[in-house]
């Protein structure tokens, strides 16, 4: 049986401890990180946000979210 993109999400998060879009498109190919999670909170799923800042390949700073898995309150 096939995982699905959310059921994908909370598994890399409850490996890795944490997920960001980029490690979602990364290591899950998913493109749409937002809409699942999205999904999975209107699922009860609850999530702590933190900004994160690094530099890109041409030495910019960017910010994205890293998400960490705190619940689901249903």
């Amino acid at each position: 049986m096939r995982m699905t993109q959310k059921e994908k999400i909370i598994n890399y998060i409850q490996k890795y401890g944490s997920i960001t879009s980029w490690e979602a498109y990364r290591d899950l190919g998913i493109t749409q990180f937002a809409t699942r999670v999205k999904e999975l909170k209107e699922k009860g799923y609850r999530f702590k946000k933190q900004w994160e800042i690094k530099k890109d390949r041409e030495g910019k700073k960017v910010k994205f979210k890293r998400y960490y898995l705190l619940n689901k309150s249903c």
